[in-house]
């Protein structure tokens, strides 16, 4: 077993009476795409806003890349890279001067910036609208973006939350390949989806949380074979099965 590039230990926080998180524990492998699923309000927003050092946790401890978030915050974050699921654009600067900008605020050299920022457009496909306004892109296009921009700095980690939210499959199943080639590179990966069938496509593990705590965690495969035939029974069955069919509107 490759050694956990990142390793939550126990993780707890609370909002006044409400505990969000609760004594949750997970390892991600080194090179892995690994899936946080779960239905609206199960937590995971919170934990990864914890994981990522936005927000302190209540007890627990987290360990990426052998630092603790707690004790040496700015060490994790120069190793991480956050993608969220609202775009994080400027949409009146052109594609590379958002990718330049971001890359500055990362710490790279206004050269160095400009040289990654070239690499990522081109690793997304969009070198040729380098020089393009963003506010005129797409929607998958700006998706790409959020996605380039997330790669500034040339972090060891990426959070991708829900990267292919509301768009069409083309864009989709490039962010898909982009994924898998980041994986080939050495990228650790924990990926934050509602489509059930980009887990099973992407993700070599998966952790349904529900409640604050995680309910279930192995392979798609496995967790698929826990209540069925493996290859009738699909990924979306299994969340069902463990989260139920109420919806979560809040």
């Amino acid at each position: 077993m490759a050694k956990a590039y990142l390793d939550v230990k126990d993780l707890h926080k609370s909002f006044g009476d409400f505990k969000a998180v609760n004594g949750v524990s997970f390892t991600i492998e080194k090179g892995e795409i690994f899936g946080l699923l779960g239905p609206n309000g199960a937590g995971k927003t919170t934990t990864i806003r914890m994981l990522t050092t936005v927000l302190a946790a209540d007890a627990g401890e987290i360990l990426i890349g052998g630092h603790s978030v707690k004790k040496d915050s700015e060490k994790v974050r120069s190793l991480i890279g956050v993608c969220p699921q609202d775009l994080a654009l400027y949409e009146d600067l052109n594609a590379i001067d958002n990718l330049v900008f971001f890359g500055r605020m990362a710490g790279l050299s206004g050269l160095a910036a400009k040289s990654q920022a070239m690499t990522n457009l081109e690793l997304m496909g969009l070198q040729e609208r380098a020089k393009g306004k963003v506010a005129k892109f797409s929607g998958g296009m700006k998706r790409r973006i959020n996605l380039a921009i997330t790669l500034m700095g040339d972090p060891q980690i990426l959070f991708l939350d829900e990267p292919t939210v509301g768009i069409d499959p083309q864009s989709r199943n490039h962010i898909y390949e982009s994924i898998l080639n980041l994986q080939k590179q050495g990228k650790t990966i924990l990926y934050t989806t509602h489509y059930m069938e980009e887990a099973e496509r992407l993700c070599q593990r998966v952790a349904i949380m529900d409640g604050g705590v995680i309910i279930a965690i192995d392979t798609p495969r496995h967790l698929k074979a826990q209540i069925g035939d493996p290859d009738k029974v699909t990924l979306e069955d299994v969340f069902l099965h463990l989260t139920g069919r109420s919806l979560r509107d809040s």
